[in-house]
């Protein structure tokens, strides 16, 4: 089957179109975003290439646009959950560079104190939790952070991401159902990059069309052209707004690529370089670019002069991470368990 067709054909049932309604503010901040998820990623990958980092490392190339566009939609109290290509989403939250790269040199100063690694960060206080390296195990915990939401009554959600491959795990179907019987605040994002580790939607699945897998639970569904920001974030604001009024979960399938292969040891030769170029085409972040050159909400120089503050502050988190610590080996025992004075947890 011709990859490449298929893909264009599911970019073209999208219903919703990057507009231009946005302000500066938002689109610089698209843009800044973006790019720091860019070009931390692109040090990432070259650090990895000097074994500086070490394991498993999932780079989040090309898709940019998922969580810059969610985090101009949510608010600060909402909850995050995603899975193991967690480098960017922190850094779309704010979490320091420092700290992430840190966690990929395995540093005590890391997010996760250097036990987690590329696949397990974690920010508490902007209510990222992870970062889970099982394939669709997210899935449930996001569900139970939306319970949590609710029976608490706030007026919080959790927005839950998962790949393309996690949707064959049956952990889904599950929260699935539970999600719409009570009416869940929970907004399902599926990153559909085209490919689950090596191996393309079209060769794994029966159903292409990831989004119409809602229907059956009769949750409202829709697929988004993810490589612009403005219908991630027109898409997700929609879901969230269902949320909070009380209505239950969301689907949504994000159509995004990524750039480079599944992780640093896949070559992505499973691919063409036309396909892959048909994509950078539609990169999000000369997309934003070009929108704000178009409505000369900065200038050509301004623009640059922010990619030159981006990147020094990598160089800036690399050295941090370089200069920081190691755990200390009794750091293992630490954060196992929940020290809590509940009547029903003995001593």
């Amino acid at each position: 089957m011709d990859k490449t067709k298929t893909k264009s054909k599911n970019k073209s049932k999208t219903n919703t179109q990057a507009t231009p309604q946005f302000s500066a503010e938002t689109y610089l901040f698209w843009f800044r975003n973006m790019l720091l998820q860019r070009r931390f990623e692109e040090k990432a990958g070259q650090l990895y290439g000097k074994q500086k980092i070490k394991g498993f490392c999932h780079l989040y190339i090309g898709q940019e646009a998922c969580t810059s566009g969610a985090v101009s939609a949510l608010t600060k109290d909402d909850k995050w959950i995603t899975a193991y290509r967690d480098h960017g989403h922190p850094l779309a939250l704010g979490t320091p560079a420092s700290a992430v790269m840190a966690e990929l040199f395995a540093k005590q100063t890391g997010i996760s104190k250097g036990k987690g690694g590329s696949m397990h960060m974690f920010d508490k206080e902007r209510h990222f939790f992870g970062g889970h390296g099982i394939v669709g195990g997210q899935i449930p915990l996001g569900a139970g952070i939306a319970f949590a939401e609710k029976y608490n009554k706030t007026q919080n959600l959790c927005i839950c991401y998962m790949g393309d491959g996690a949707v064959r795990q049956g952990a889904l179907h599950e929260a699935f159902n539970m999600a719409m019987l009570w009416k869940l605040p929970v907004i399902f994002v599926i990153e559909n990059n085209g490919y689950a580790m090596g191996t393309s939607v079209e060769r794994t699945s029966n159903v292409t069309d990831l989004y119409t897998l809602g229907e059956a639970y009769d949750m409202p569904s829709e697929p988004v052209d993810a490589m612009h920001p403005a219908n991630v974030h027109i898409a997700v604001s929609k879901a969230a707004a269902r949320a909070r009024a009380g209505e239950g979960p969301t689907l949504l399938e994000f159509r995004t690529y990524r750039y480079k292969g599944h992780s640093m040891s896949d070559p992505a030769k499973y691919r063409s370089k036309e396909e892959v170029e048909e994509y950078k085409a539609l990169d999000p972040i000369e997309q934003v670019k070009q929108n704000i050159l178009d409505q000369k909400f900065a200038s050509e120089a301004e623009l640059e002069k922010i990619d030159d503050e981006i990147r020094q502050e990598v160089e800036e988190a690399v050295t941090f991470a370089e200069n920081s610590p190691f755990p200390d080996a009794a750091e293992a025992y630490h954060d196992v368990y929940v020290q809590k004075d509940y009547p029903f947890i003995m001593d």
